[in-house]
């Protein structure tokens, strides 16, 4: 999910005059943290291919090439300065140390998900790339999920409107592929809450369990 600031008619206008490029670059960008539509500019690379504007196969080539490396970018910079800026943002809405330090974890244990499905959730293809880099995800990790998730996700994308572009307005397709984004965002916070409220269920289940023998032992003082 982007700031759609740019009119889908200037979009098609500038890849027009620029073609490949601007499929490299608007996805390149996007995955690295600068909010431009680059999946609106991804469509609209395999809409043009579809009425032989561009050829397919360059046109999937340069969003393949622009997410593997925006997410490169994303992730170099997560690992550097990520956990810096997490802190100070913690700080600043009163979020404990800790509290940040169980997100990272639990992000680090599905970052290989969260890279490889994350560029079909609204905000997540953005966010994924500096988060696994803030997780200190092993690179070569990192680099596999990121090119199998580009590849499956590209393919998609450009498909998608190389074919169905020619029966569906290109702007309700656009339409159609942001809603079903938003709809994972929410599926992915609701599994999140979820998994929060199990996990507390379970530790409150573990201390109503505990016998009033194991109670008085754990609150005894001692030396």
């Amino acid at each position: 999910m982007t700031l759609e600031l740019i009119s889908l008619e200037v979009i098609q206008e500038i890849a027009r005059e620029y073609g490949y490029w601007t499929v490299f670059l608007g996805i390149m960008l996007e995955n690295a943290g600068i909010p431009i539509p680059g999946e609106t500019i991804t469509l609209v690379g395999g809409f043009l291919a579809g009425s032989g504007e561009l050829d397919y196969w360059l046109v999937l080539g340069c969003a393949i090439a622009g997410a593997v490396l925006g997410d490169n970018f994303g992730y170099w910079i997560g690992y550097f300065g990520g956990w810096m800026v997490l802190t100070r943002l913690g700080r600043l809405f009163r979020i404990q140390e800790t509290q940040l330090i169980g997100v990272r974890d639990r992000f680090a244990e599905n970052a290989a998900r969260a890279v490889f499905l994350g560029r079909f959730v609204a905000l997540l293809r953005i966010f994924a790339g500096p988060l696994a880099g803030t997780a200190k995800m092993p690179y070569l990790k990192f680099l596999a999920c990121n090119l199998a998730g580009a590849t499956v996700w590209a393919s998609v994308m450009v498909s998608l409107a190389y074919f169905v572009g020619r029966i569906v307005p290109l702007d309700q397709l656009i339409r159609w592929v942001a809603q079903f984004a938003v709809v994972a965002l929410l599926l992915v916070i609701a599994w999140i809450l979820f998994s929060f409220w199990t996990e507390r269920r379970q530790i409150d289940r573990a201390i109503e369990s505990t016998t009033p023998d194991e109670k008085e032992t754990s609150e005894a003082p001692t030396g």
